[in-house]
């Protein structure tokens, strides 16, 4: 019998007192399963094929991608840093703007970037690639120095533009193979489903705090939900876009204004989906003024690896992350996103277990 209680303490002790209601349990077990099935891109010709994969890989550590050969994808994408570099905001030839983006679970976005400029994972490769500030190349200087490379997996090229996109393809196929490891949440989330209490246990009680928290109370998962942890779209979040070197960043209202007039998009030529269901959201998409100042709802999976964090690095760690929606400034928000964010006030030691999930992502 004192065994027993001892077991039953040590499994009060491991799970919080709370039970889980039906409503939470739902909640969570939208954010899995985990990894999701790869699924190739209809756009991009060479999503999925081996070959391509083998080229984008070396491409994107090869300094020929750069006009004065000093630099690469790799330069500011590092890999020992979850594919971001650490700073606030990215540095090219000249400063740039935003934070580097982690590339991680790429593949299936509707929108690329920022401010979802690019409506293909190819296309927002191509962009770094001509962008003076940072690579500053062209199709015609690609050609000169990878033409045998492009040629043995795409054949030849009928103009620079599309060897620019072949090669964007290239590195696009091999950036969708970039998916996060299964975590700490995906093993409590499985054990839920399948009623696991030992599973279950497993799981941090300052975690499964801050994941009731998450799903709950603070609303979180209204933006950040699915197996992805976001809704791939874009919302103001009182974070300063008064940025830039016209004194301002437009964010999703210049990122649309970009897709509509880019030849990249998936409404020309260069889309290898022949019944174009793959344009569709760019055919609909529309510019607004509520755009101004919205930007992408990041994916949290490794979050705990690519700080500092939102699209301009000015908040250092997870919890000021959590404390800026805290005592969030509703004056600073759209009145569409103050349908959705109220200052959460919550405790230092909420805070805390927010993190704690966090973490296990």
């Amino acid at each position: 019998m004192k065994v027993l209680a001892l077991a039953l303490l040590a499994l009060f002790v491991a799970h919080p007192a709370r039970a889980i209601d039906a409503a939470e349990r739902e909640a969570i077990l939208l954010h899995g399963p985990w990894p999701p099935e790869a699924t190739p891109d209809p756009s991009n010709r060479a999503s999925g094929d081996p070959a391509a994969i083998a080229l984008g890989q070396r491409l994107f550590f090869d300094v020929r991608l750069s006009r004065d050969l000093d630099r690469a994808c790799a330069s500011c994408h590092l890999p020992a840093q979850a594919y971001a570099d650490g700073r606030p905001r990215g540095e090219g030839l000249r400063p740039l703007d935003r934070n580097t983006i982690a590339l991680a679970n790429l593949g299936g976005r509707r929108w690329y970037g920022w401010d979802g400029r690019s409506d293909s994972l190819w296309a927002q490769s191509l962009h770094p690639i001509v962008d003076e500030r940072e690579l500053a190349a062209s199709g015609t200087l690609l050609r000169d120095r990878l033409e045998r490379e492009h040629d043995a997996v795409f054949g030849p090229a009928d103009d620079d533009e599309i060897f620019l996109v072949d090669i964007a393809k290239a590195l696009a196929a091999w950036q969708e193979t970039l998916v996060t490891p299964r975590s700490a949440f995906d093993d409590y989330r499985d054990a839920l489903e399948a009623g696991d209490a030992a599973g279950m246990a497993a799981y941090p009680v300052a975690a499964r705090r801050g994941l009731s928290l998450f799903v709950g109370r603070g609303q979180c998962a209204t933006c950040h939900f699915g197996p992805s942890f976001s809704n791939g779209e874009f919302d103001s979040v009182g974070i300063n876009y008064f940025l830039g070197p016209d004194g301002v960043d437009r964010g999703r209202h210049g990122g649309i204004a970009a897709l509509l007039a880019s030849p990249f998009n998936l409404l020309g030529r260069h889309n290898d989906d022949s019944a174009r269901t793959t344009a569709a959201p760019t055919t609909h998409v529309a510019l607004l003024h509520r755009n101004w100042g919205e930007f992408r709802v990041p994916s949290l999976r490794g979050v705990k690896a690519t700080a500092p964090y939102m699209h301009d690095g000015s908040l250092a760690t997870l919890a000021e992350v959590a404390r800026h929606y805290s005592e969030i400034d509703l004056d600073r928000l759209h009145q569409d996103g103050q349908l959705t964010l109220q200052p959460l006030h919550l405790t230092e030691a909420e805070i805390a277990d927010l993190v704690a999930f966090l973490e296990t992502l």
